[in-house]
């Protein structure tokens, strides 16, 4: 067997790091458990638009429950090894280093300058193919597949627009956004109502007065009428009541997650009102879908998933997007995880579309790529795929980055007309890329340490690489 050939755009130093290992704490227990352990505290909340990292403890994100996984966001500090490091640290050597660093600034400046000048360019061609009667999706792909500007609202129509809630037509945007959110409105008036409430209008249907309960012959007559099912203390699988203590659990660990997400931002966390009323919205999203979707209800992750969505929707600066972001968050998340709905389906995990699968798909890509770093990992050093990938692929990335960089993968994720998931493994096999030198002087236990807690990278080097990974394997 001839072994594959790495190519040589794989071997450039722009895609390594340094050999040395992040700070973050790692703590393996055995092959199916990994605790994660911040020695640091969480940073201070901070205000949107533009959250920055932030370290999460184990308490703030419990395991999946029927995996046994962390989802946890990593502790993302300042690399040693990174860019702004470098010169800082030349700054302050010898002057003998002086021009060394200046270059180093004068270089960031041009890279600064020249991404904001992309920016703009893209806004502009975003605006453009916004303001077209009916919209081009093939262009409008490629163009926010390069990242969406910051900003004027672009990212919360684009992102509707590429999860197929809004039509290409504009004509049609008025009439299917009254019709979604008038359905909306539905699901919560008759999924999220008490079972008291419920019985109370059954009665009133059935000609039942308050004011002759007065009345014992009349009080025993209305209490015949009262079903098995609508009884509280019915066990019967079409009780009413019976329903609501079972989905009383599930609305619990809602509770739970949808406090516990993003705890550093005021946005989704604190005692003002308004993230109070972000938090509700979340609860209210996810409840309705867990109750809409009984064969999957409610997993942990699922709220960090919904995060990004309704934090994109709320900032929209349309008064009346984002006064009704809840209801198209809602739409928006249940076509995003039309797609990756099976990966949260226990059932299916051995399956042909099950999680296992997919992450069987991701350690193929890298052999195919990069067959040096697959034999490293899995023949070498026996690292499962799963160990570091499961997180990666059911929360979408939404705990390996900051918020920020995290919305800006998104943009790419959610432009590919393949589908995310296509997208998704690519840039996962990209993130081991980027790292490819550590992990091949790496053993087991530094493997996994350096994978479950992936250090700070260039999101556009990152994507590049990625797309890269579009063409024919390396021979």
């Amino acid at each position: 067997m001839v072994k594959k050939k790495v190519p040589d755009w794989l071997n450039s130093s722009l895609w390594s790091s340094s050999s040395t290992t992040t700070t973050t704490s790692f703590s393996y227990s055995d092959t199916n458990h990994f605790d994660h352990h911040s020695s640091t505290s969480a940073s201070p909340p901070i205000d949107p638009p533009l959250p920055p990292a932030a370290t999460r403890d184990e308490q703030q994100h419990p395991p999946r429950h029927h995996h046994n996984y962390h989802p946890r966001k990593p502790d993302i500090k300042e690399d040693k090894h990174s860019k702004s490091s470098i010169v800082n640290d030349n700054i302050s050597n010898n002057n003998s280093n002086n021009s060394i660093s200046n270059n180093k600034i004068d270089n960031r400046k041009a890279d600064n300058t020249e991404s904001s000048a992309e920016d703009i360019s893209n806004q502009a061609l975003l605006l453009t193919e916004l303001s077209r009667k009916v919209i081009n999706m093939g262009e409008l792909r490629r163009i926010a597949s390069q990242g969406i500007p910051d900003g004027v609202g672009i990212r919360s129509t684009v992102w509707k627009l590429l999860l197929g809630y809004l039509p290409p037509d504009r004509s049609l945007w008025s009439s299917e956004l009254a019709k979604k959110r008038s359905q909306y409105k539905r699901f919560k008036e008759e999924l999220l109502m008490n079972p008291s409430e419920i019985t109370r209008r059954l009665e009133k249907m059935m000609g039942f007065d308050n004011d002759d309960a007065k009345s014992e012959s009349r009080y025993v007559l209305s209490r015949s009428k009262i079903t098995h099912g609508e009884h509280p203390l019915s066990l019967g699988k079409s009780s009413i009541w019976n329903k609501f203590f079972q989905d009383s659990e599930i609305i619990e660990q809602i509770d739970r997650d949808v406090k516990r997400t993003h705890p550093d931002m005021h946005f989704f966390s604190g005692d003002s009102s308004f993230a109070k009323s972000n938090q509700e919205a979340l609860r209210n999203i996810l409840i309705v879908f867990a109750k809409l979707n009984p064969g999957i209800r409610y997993v942990q992750g699922m709220n960090e998933i919904l995060a990004p969505l309704f934090y994109v929707f709320k900032n929209d600066p349309d008064e009346e997007m984002e006064a009704c972001a809840e209801a198209d968050t809602f739409f928006c998340f249940v076509e995003l995880l039309s797609g990756f709905r099976d990966h949260f389906c226990q059932q299916l995990d051995n399956s042909v579309v099950g999680i296992r699968s997919t992450i069987t798909r991701l350690s193929h890509l890298l052999k195919e790529h990069d067959e040096e770093l697959w034999r490293h990992l899995e023949v070498t050093t026996k690292v499962n795929p799963q160990f570091y990938s499961f997180r990666w692929i059911t929360l979408l990335l939404t705990q390996e980055f900051n918020f920020a960089d995290s919305i800006h993968i998104w943009d790419t994720l959610l432009s590919d007309p393949e589908g995310p998931q296509e997208t998704l493994l690519r840039v996962c096999c990209a993130m081991l890329i980027l790292v490819r030198r550590r992990l091949l002087a790496g053993d087991f236990t530094s493997i996994l340490k350096l994978l479950q807690n992936y250090p700070p990278t260039n999101i556009s080097h990152l994507l590049y690489v990625a797309n890269k990974l579009r063409g024919q394997p390396s021979h």
